[in-house]
């Protein structure tokens, strides 16, 4: 069984950064393309970014291109979101998925519990 486990959410003003993690157990750090998705209030969950296992491939959602930066830590199994230039439409309960092959365009799988972001004006 793999677990997923998000951290590192908080309240910030327009402007600031924030760093998310991402720590999976279960299986071995590099298997799996990652991913971060969100889901704001009343809205459907959407995409944010995703990395491949080997981490040579990223893509990310349009209006966070060139602000948000996904990396990852195979060896400590961690898969980050760094947040730049937070602005409040960005406010969402933030969900890391640990996809079932190594490819990005394999199934998000398995999902953390969520952490919420919230951008102030």
């Amino acid at each position: 069984q793999v677990q997923v486990v998000e951290s590192g959410g908080g309240l910030v003003q327009a402007g600031d950064s924030l760093r998310l993690s991402c720590a999976t157990s279960g299986r071995t750090g590099s298997s799996y393309a990652m991913g971060w998705f969100r889901q704001a209030p009343g809205k459907e969950r959407e995409f944010v970014a995703h990395i491949s296992g080997s981490a040579v491939i990223t893509d990310y959602e349009d209006s966070v291109k060139g602000r948000f930066i996904i990396s990852r830590d195979n060896a400590k199994n961690t898969v980050f979101l760094q947040m730049n230039s937070l602005k409040p439409e960005d406010t969402a309960v933030y969900y890391c998925a640990a996809y079932s092959g190594r490819s990005t365009s394999s199934t998000p799988t398995y999902w953390g519990q969520g952490t919420q972001v919230t951008v102030s004006s």
